[in-house]
């Protein structure tokens, strides 16, 4: 075989079709992109956790505990201040802040620093040294989301429990902050004298503790972190470190970079099909070619390399530009992303990407195209005598099948270094499978519905326009899938995120409180009672809340789990504080799942608790198992008398312990409260007169709760939405490439339909109704997918149950028929103005 005489017939047979072949294989220079681009950023991303660690963390070492620290925690954390060259403290809880200019008010973060905080890294504010300014006790920094949302200033009055602050400045960039957390829970920086003066550490106030540290460079901190975990364990105590910080960093944005790089191989493998079957229609259209070859000498394998050679080399021109493509969105995601990192992403082209990319390009170029390529074999020197040529109907081929197997192979190699897990690859691959099958079977079953019941009856140009998807050679069914992808991708993107507003906004009932007033304490119950009744707003609950923590599980403690790990405790059960309740029945979002209800003790009896299921399995307790529990300071037994399932969901107060009554009446205890507004107004006017009265208590309202989740879901499904468009933008370019595929044959068609007497106007009647019910059957295909994939993740993920949207559907279905026909009446200008004797010579 003379590769010379090969390459320069491949040459020279792809004059004429350059364009066209490059159009065929653009479909993948997007996966190419898309890939190039996310395994860049994933790089990029791991790289900057990398040399930002540090300034993540502010410090080399931190220490962390949710209660206050006991005397042993204490003592253990004073050793480690020595041994370091610096040592700072913080503290945060959750308040209202105050605006006195606006008289509004905002449920934030308050977060306390003692100075020298952050040892590392710098804290970005505006004016530049306002964090100078918080050794001034009446000085509190806000992040500049808070001050942009209510038009705050600097040295405007803001009120923080029972004090006044000046605003000091806004925080643009702080260790460990993003900007996308700092819309969803604000902050307000101050110093721990001036978290003093709020009066806000009272009876049952969550309050979180970090000690960090400058420790010197001869001071190894995994070394000593390894040689503490133990003590860590026993004195309730967090650790982080530099390293351990790289690494969680870097496992949370495992997973979104690992979706990216899927996203865009998804894109590939949909722009691979368009390729396979634009190769087809190629394919014969070259059929009399191939034949005058064969009658010149040629053999099979000399005609089906010199196509072989074509796709392969514009394959590999398809993955140089993919690849150029994708470093150009790779410099562009930072602008994307950047509100949801916690580091500076810096960008540099990532070579190793650049090369998978173009050999990925060229490799699926070169498979895909080999299925169809592979009929050339078949095609014998008398089709040249043949008035219809199509590829000849082959049985079972060797070469197909092994085929088969190896795209099969690459697909499972290629998941398999993408997600370095082979159960994750076999599931991948399975999801793959059956979400393309599913695609494919209902864009076929709509094809078979509407050949079985065919409209005789309709007008002649629209009954045309149908029987056109079914023309030979036709790409209806891979338009399907194409666009039908990306239809069911938007589709599932706004239907999980209507279902979840929906649910929350399920608490808007008139039977439901939607606002909640937490941190009363005890003698406040009396003033807040008159606020709420002289608003004319109902109390719907008040609930009693005491705070404990387990000290042992029949008789174990933590001590002896961390020690004995056959016990069958989970550690975890001793760390941190509970939030308790008690009353005699079953709430409206509790069923009770095993054991007995028990409604009240007597004063000397043994409190019986009842645990919220989920939790009881987590730290391995059962039905009739003693717990010792540390009720701020006072040691009180308790016996398990039932289980609970609890309804999280729920816009109410839920606890994983409910104790009966006459257990922990006498125990220092704080309130919630309960009531309903009808508007934002009310809500506004309620907040106003309890945080000026009451300024330590803390407002939740479900109209606020909803602007947030709508915010996080807007933003959350933007990034989303942009990742997933390389599919979508793959889909169009299948459709534009199978639209000029079959451009001849439209052609052709138009010409005899005006030899036989047809006007233009009907003529563009038929295009445009084709195209129409291209589009439309498109888009009812991802529709019928969305729906699908939607109602299994409500059944199965979310839990919830899923109404779709009818007006969201039908605008969608509007839109993708819609931009269906303007791409093909756009291919088809000029398809009316061909002479009709110069289209029928030509042929």
């Amino acid at each position: 075989m003379s590769w010379k005489w090969i390459f320069l017939m491949a040459w020279r047979d792809s004059r004429r079709s350059r364009s066209r072949l490059f159009l065929y294989i653009s479909s993948i220079i997007l996966g190419i992109s898309a890939f190039v681009a996310m395994d860049s950023f994933k790089s990029d991303l791991q790289r900057n956790i990398d040399s930002q660690a540090a300034e993540l963390l502010g410090a080399d070492f931190e220490l962390s505990a949710r209660a206050t620290p006991t005397k042993v925690a204490s003592a253990f954390i004073d050793s480690i201040a020595k041994l370091s060259d610096q040592a700072a403290k913080e503290e945060r809880f959750v308040s209202m802040l105050r605006f006195s200019k606006k008289d509004e008010s905002r449920l934030i973060q308050v977060r306390g620093l003692s100075s020298g905080y952050p040892f590392y890294g710098k804290v970005e504010t505006q004016p530049q040294d306002a964090f100078q300014l918080l050794t001034d006790s009446s000085v509190v920094l806000l992040e500049n989301e808070l001050m942009l949302q209510f038009d705050a200033e600097v040295g405007d009055s803001v009120q923080i429990g029972k004090k006044v602050f000046t605003i000091g400045g806004s925080i643009i960039k702080m260790a460990g902050r993003t900007s996308f957390a700092s819309s969803m829970a604000p902050s307000a920086v101050m110093s721990l004298e001036a978290m003093a003066q709020t009066g806000l550490k009272q009876t049952g106030s969550r309050v979180e503790y970090f000690y960090y540290f400058k420790m010197p460079r001869s001071f190894s901190t995994e070394a000593f972190v390894n040689a503490n975990d133990e003590r860590f364990e026993q004195t309730k105590l967090r650790a982080a470190s530099v390293a351990s910080t790289k690494e969680n960093t870097g496992r949370s944005f495992a997973d979104v970079t690992r979706f990216m790089q899927l996203v865009g191989f998804v894109a590939l493998l949909l722009g691979a099909i368009g390729v396979s079957s634009a190769v087809h229609v190629y394919v014969q259209e070259k059929m009399v070619t191939v034949a005058i070859l064969r009658c010149l000498g040629a053999t099979a394998k000399k005609t089906f390399a010199i196509f072989l050679v074509q796709f392969a080399c514009i394959g590999l021109l398809a993955g140089v530009c993919g690849a150029a493509l994708g470093i150009l969105i790779q410099y562009l995601l930072p602008f994307v992303m950047q509100e949801f990192l916690p580091v500076a992403l810096s960008s540099t082209i990532s070579w190793t990407a650049v090369v998978q990319g173009i050999f990925l390009g060229f490799t699926i170029a070169v498979l895909f195209a080999l299925l169809p390529l592979a009929n050339v074999r078949r095609i014998s020197p008398l089709n040249t005598l043949r008035v219809v040529a199509d590829l000849p109907k082959t049985g079972f081929d060797v070469l197909k099948v092994s085929l088969y197997i190896l795209i099969t192979l690459f697909l499972i190699v290629f998941s398999r270094l993408q997600l370095e897990d082979w159960t994750q690859t076999m599931f991948f691959i399975l999801g793959i499978f059956v979400t393309f099958l599913t695609l494919y079977g209902t864009a076929a079953l709509l094809m078979f519905l509407v050949r079985r019941f065919f409209p005789h009856k309709w007008p002649y140009v629209w009954r045309q326009g149908l029987s056109n998807l079914f023309r030979p050679r036709n790409q209806t069914t891979i338009i399907m899938l194409s666009v039908g992808f990306g239809t069911a991708l938007i589709a599932i993107l706004f239907f999980v995120q209507d279902m979840l507003l929906t649910r929350v906004n399920l608490g808007n009932s008139d039977d439901q409180a939607n606002v909640v007033l937490f941190d009363i304490q005890p003698a406040q119950r009396a003033g807040l009672k008159a606020i709420i009744e002289a608003q004319g707003l109902p109390l719907m609950e008040e609930v009693p809340i005491v705070t404990l923590q387990i000290s042992e599980i029949n008789g174990q403690s933590l001590q002896n789990v961390v020690a004995d790990s056959t016990l069958g405790y989970s550690a975890n059960a001793f760390r941190g504080e509970i939030r308790a309740t008690y009353r005699e029945s079953l709430g409206e979002s509790e069923t009770l799942t095993d054991g007995k209800w028990v409604e009240e003790v007597a004063p000397d009896d043994t409190a019986a608790v009842s645990l919220e299921e989920g939790y009881a399995k987590r730290i391995g307790v059962k039905i009739g198992d003693a717990l010792l529990l540390n009720v701020q300071g006072l040691l009180m037994p308790a016996k398990v008398s039932s289980f609970r399932r609890v309804d999280w969901n729920r816009f109410q107060t839920n606890f994983r312990m409910v104790f009966a009554k006459g257990s922990l009446e006498e125990a220092p205890q704080f309130y919630v409260f309960m009531t309903r507004t009808t508007d934002e107004s009310q809500s506004a006017l309620l907040q106003r007169d309890v945080v000026r009265t009451f300024p330590n208590v803390s407002i939740v309202d479900l109209h606020s709760l909803i602007v947030v989740l709508n915010e996080l879901l807007d933003k959350i499904g933007f990034v989303i939405t942009f990742i997933g468009s390389f599919s979508i933008f793959t889909g169009i370019v299948v459709l534009l490439s199978s639209l000029m595929i079959s451009k001849f044959q439209r052609l052709k068609e138009n010409v005899l339909l005006r030899t036989l007497g047809a006007t233009k106007k009907q003529i563009r009647y038929i295009l445009l109704s084709e195209y129409l019910f291209l589009g439309l059957f498109a888009a009812l295909t991802g529709i019928l997918i969305a729906l699908l994939a939607t109602n299994l993740l409500a059944a199965f993920v979310f839990e919830a149950v899923f109404v779709p949207s009818i007006l969201f559907i039908l605008l969608l279905i509007s839109a993708v028929t819609l931009i269906t026909v303007f791409i093909g009446v756009f291919n088809s200008l000029g398809l009316l103005n061909k002479p009709t004797l110069t289209v029928l010579r030509s042929d």
